[in-house]
């Protein structure tokens, strides 16, 4: 990828003196003045999601300066870049391959070498332990039937299978799903109180197989696991019931799983980019393969269009930029993802981490620091929850908050229509309100309260049905936006080393409070406060 500061690039000057044109610009003229602003602001991607843009703080001309910024940026280079498997991941010397993953041509390359055939070897070996679980065909040690799936994960390796899982549970076999990430023993308990370990299968996810809280908690399971049965079958009882999906096959071995419970991954799979890979057995086994191998199929469906469509007509590209236009030109700090589709619950959290991991960077990829805005502030909630909390700040607050409204037009229940019907007209109405507000000519001060200005933008992203295929494409979609500002803003996007110095310092401190080091050592006054409070009580 080329190193292009974004701010000495022409698009950017045209777009700091364009931003002095339209500020004072209202949504509701933009609309009056084309009549055509819907069509001329959207896009219907194969008849399954629509994009609508409309409602933004742009005209033609904004999207003319933003795409040729795309341009001067070389963001088709480095779309090039990544499918082709180079080295863009510089800080940790590796390509960048989850768009491999899903790539249905069977013709994946790094290095002049075919990686498709790994995959698909992994892709087998998901289908088939996926298929002899969720039949019944594979037993206990003691020959009862599995009933219940835990993932033992943290980051990439939980959340974005919780939000899969959780997002098509719909579609959801008989199998009980536990996720436990949180080093917090409050977490395990709650799960084992739940659980019969005869009906259990557990999946160590950890790439490294070092990561803290998942070893922690692997170990404590592990050993609750075997107190339960006499130790002395302890091999063949972990076989029956332990699983691990992991680049360190032999740390793996090491804690006692068979070598054929273990699920590789490659190493140029970033964690938050990971549920395609073996992360997603656990998305298998819950909805069943062909329902997870149509996830990966309209991934691959948005990474074509991503790959081959001209800069204003593609999708990820066109948010990608509205997005940087609030963050750098409007002052826009955060923004809102509001799904109106319950299943959707841990959608703003997935990608919270996709974005704010990938983009949460201040020094450019010339190792400079930067002096723009790199990522927004993600958060969100489903509506119409949200609509009961904190949209009033949406609507009368003083903070300008581009939202990503998401909703899917079909409904599963058929007793239920008058619901769905609500729903959907929540999910527009907030659009409209958002946009055009209650103002009036001639207002007076006796319903000023009242008034709510509008002029707030919005995409709305319209799904058919919220069904596997067109989660994968929406997933995909983020994954390829995010990577476009990445490209953009200057930055590296696939790595994230100010999570590894959190790790580092931590495995210091449990250390040093263990032998007590922590009293020869010069902590600051508060670090030390607060070991001394939790000595006081332990």
């Amino acid at each position: 990828m080329k190193n292009i500061n974004p701010t000495k690039t022409l698009s950017w000057k045209k777009l700091k003196n364009h931003i002095q044109e339209i500020k004072n610009i209202n949504i509701y003229d933009l609309f009056k003045i084309d009549k055509n602003r819907f069509e001329n602001f959207s896009i219907n991607f194969e008849n399954e999601i629509l994009f609508d843009y409309s409602k933004n703080l742009i005209n033609k001309k904004t999207i003319k300066y933003l795409l040729n910024l795309a341009k001067e940026t070389k963001c088709i280079d480095a779309i090039y870049s990544m499918f082709y498997g180079e080295k863009i991941n510089i800080t940790e010397n590796r390509s960048v391959l989850h768009t491999a993953l899903r790539n249905n041509n069977m013709n994946c390359f790094l290095k002049d070498n075919n990686i498709y055939l790994k995959i698909n070897k992994i892709l087998n070996k998901i289908k088939n332990i996926s298929n002899n679980i969720i039949s019944g065909k594979w037993k206990s040690f003691n020959n009862k039937k599995i009933k219940n799936i835990i993932n033992i994960g943290i980051g990439g390796s939980y959340l974005g299978p919780l939000m899969v899982t959780k997002s098509l549970q719909n579609y959801k076999n008989h199998l009980n799903l536990f996720f436990l990430s949180n080093i917090d023993a409050n977490q395990l308990i709650s799960i084992i109180n739940k659980i019969n370990p005869e009906e259990s299968i557990f999946i160590i996810a950890s790439k490294t197989f070092n990561t803290l809280e998942t070893i922690t908690n692997a170990l404590s399971i592990k050993q609750w696991f075997l107190k339960k049965y006499d130790t002395n079958f302890h091999k063949d009882i972990l076989s029956q019931h332990f699983f691990a999906v992991t680049n360190n096959i032999n740390s793996a071995i090491k804690f006692g799983i068979n070598k054929n419970n273990i699920f590789s991954i490659l190493p140029e799979i970033g964690g938050r980019f990971s549920l395609w890979s073996s992360i997603g057995l656990i998305i298998s086994l819950s909805i069943g393969f062909n329902n997870f191998n149509k996830l990966l199929l309209g991934a691959y469906k948005m990474d074509d269009h991503f790959f081959y469509s001209p800069l204003n007509k593609n999708i990820p590209i066109i948010m990608a930029l509205i997005s940087i236009w609030y963050n750098n030109f409007w002052g826009a700090e955060t923004e809102a993802i509001i799904p109106y589709n319950d299943n959707m619950y841990f959608l703003p959290m997935y990608l919270q981490q996709l974005n704010m991991e990938s983009n949460g960077k201040y020094i450019d990829r010339n190792g400079e620091k930067i002096h723009y805005q790199t990522s927004q502030i993600i958060w969100g909630d489903v509506g119409t929850n949200g609509q009961h909390s904190f949209f009033q700040m949406l609507h009368q607050g003083t903070k300008l908050i581009p939202c990503d409204f998401i909703a899917s037009a079909s409904n599963n229940y058929i007793d239920y229509k008058n619901h769905h019907l609500q729903l959907i007209s929540n999910f527009i109405a907030q659009t409209k309100t958002l946009a055009f507000g209650n103002l009036q000519k001639n207002n007076n001060e006796k319903n000023i309260y009242y008034s709510c200005i509008g002029n707030k933008p919005s995409n709305s992203i319209f799904l058919k049905n919220l069904n596997p295929y067109n989660l994968g494409m929406l997933i995909a979609y983020y994954e390829h936006k995010i990577f476009i500002q990445g490209v953009i803003l200057n930055i590296f996007s696939f790595d994230q080393w100010g999570v590894e110095l959190g790790k580092k310092i931590t495995n210091s401190l449990i250390k040093d409070i263990k032998e007590d080091n922590y009293k020869n050592k010069k902590y600051d006054s508060s670090s030390q406060a607060l070991i001394n409070f939790y000595k006081k009580y332990n």
